[in-house]
């Protein structure tokens, strides 16, 4: 079998005939393909052209440098994602200041165990925030444990017993 004679041959062929036809129409019409590479980025939009929802707000986030701030709230909001149900139907994250982490926990042994929890909590945070985001976690008990002194003191319920904080 000749080389004319094998199809695969003739189909490169016919294929590269095509395609010098095509480039030869184009280059009538002004249409020429692009010879340098395309970037990597995308065209650049004017500030007033549309854009996609989620690249407007990263941009925004940026812009504004929230973007810290943004990334803690999700954390808080996947909290039961992040530590386990178990753990989050106890406790709850409260605030994210100076790489200090605060946890409210609803009683004084779930305190103790996120207390003991500290540095694993530490570095699952890390993970989702970025290396060096969390560096303490400060966690606070229940705030009803009934006062030992004092004049004012209401009678009733004294609450849990397992609330001293």
């Amino acid at each position: 079998m000749s080389a004319e004679d094998n199809p695969t041959t003739r189909g490169a062929a016919m294929a590269r005939e095509k395609l010098a036809q095509a480039k030869a129409d184009a280059a009538k019409r002004g249409q020429l393909p692009r010879r340098e590479p395309r970037r990597k980025a995308g065209p650049r939009r004017d500030a007033g052209d549309p854009q996609l929802f989620g690249r407007a707000i990263m941009d925004l986030l940026a812009e504004r440098g929230w973007e810290r701030s943004a990334a803690v709230g999700g954390v808080f909001g996947r909290w039961p994602d992040i530590v386990g149900p178990d753990l989050a139907a106890h406790t709850k994250p409260d605030s994210f200041e100076d790489g200090e982490v605060l946890i409210i926990a609803d009683s004084t042994a779930w305190a103790t165990q996120v207390r003991l929890l500290a540095r694993t909590l530490v570095r699952r945070l890390n993970e989702e925030l970025g290396h060096g985001t969390v560096t303490k976690v400060k966690v606070r008990g229940p705030q009803n444990a009934p006062r030992t002194s004092g004049g004012l003191r209401v009678t009733g319920s004294k609450g849990p017993g397992d609330t001293y904080g």
